[in-house]
């Protein structure tokens, strides 16, 4: 059989800041439906190939996140350069999960950075590519 991931959904209270938030990582808005069962949008982004789909719930969602959460805790974007990554990007400070007071850090081979969405999904960046 051959497989491969095409997309991971993320539920949001905070639908215009995690739409944002996405598109200032990269991804590509393809296609936004309102109203769509009972929902307030499901939104289909994209960046090289990865698809989110983003979506509103059908009543106030339980916030997500952090590692005593069941489900996605986080997901990985690789970039050439990470420091000239994070200056283009020119996020807030506030969504950095920092370690030992830093932005960026080491990872065995690579550094990498942690922010967090405005739903809660941690979206970690690094500059290596292997596992």
């Amino acid at each position: 059989m051959e497989a491969f991931v095409h997309h991971i959904c993320i539920q949001t209270n905070q639908y215009e800041a995690s739409l944002a938030f996405y598109q200032k990582l990269g991804f590509q808005l393809v296609q936004e439906t309102p109203g769509f069962h009972g929902r307030s949008y499901n939104t289909w982004l994209t960046l090289d190939g990865f698809h989110i789909e983003l979506q509103t719930g059908k009543g106030e969602l339980t916030p997500v996140g952090g590692t005593e959460t069941e489900g996605l805790v986080h997901f990985c974007i690789w970039v050439e350069d990470l420091e000239k990554a994070l200056r283009t990007l020119d996020f807030d400070d506030s969504l950095f999960l920092l370690k030992n007071g830093k932005r960026i850090y080491t990872v065995e081979n690579g550094q990498l950075c942690k922010l967090k969405a405005p739903e809660g999904t941690i979206v970690e960046l690094r500059n290596q590519r292997g596992i």
